[in-house]
């Protein structure tokens, strides 16, 4: 399964990457975002327990976060759940409009025979419709935050 949402922003770059690597604040500011707890943390490598909501339907997972200031990318490895062994990737890219950002996930389903159907469901009705609010969210608030600096 491969996955990418994406996204343009009307902010300072390191803004947009400070913001996602701060998980402490995505409840505060994803509305989707049930709650994150810290298993582990290090200034750049965190292990969280991440739960969000799709729908009402709620859903949470394990996943190792790299912070990568040097790249400017935020990588997530999953470590549990339906999700285990997802690789998900933020990057942070300068465009004449804005920054890009994108959020790609990709996951080797672990029983080949049931992956359409985990993709269907596992990707396209969770993962990118999550993503898509997140980005949504984070967008509005990081903008609302850059016309605050510069009014």
């Amino acid at each position: 399964m491969h996955k990418t949402n994406s996204i343009i922003m009307q902010a300072p770059k390191m803004a947009i990457f400070e913001t996602a690597a701060n998980l402490e604040l995505w409840p505060k500011i994803l509305p989707h975002y049930r709650y994150i707890h810290y298993l582990d943390r290090s200034p750049n490598c965190n292990v969280v327990v991440m739960a969000a909501k799709r729908s009402g339907i709620p859903i949470s997972w394990t996943s190792e976060q790299v912070i990568d200031a040097e790249k400017v990318e935020i990588r997530f490895h999953h470590l549990k759940a339906f999700t285990k062994g997802m690789r998900v990737v933020w990057t942070f890219h300068d465009t004449p409009g804005g920054i890009r950002v994108e959020i790609m996930h990709d996951l080797q389903f672990r029983m080949k025979f049931l992956a359409p159907i985990a993709d269907m469901i596992i990707g396209g009705f969770f993962i990118h419709n999550i993503a898509n609010k997140t980005l949504r969210c984070m967008k509005a608030y990081v903008e609302a935050r850059a016309n605050k600096v510069a009014a």
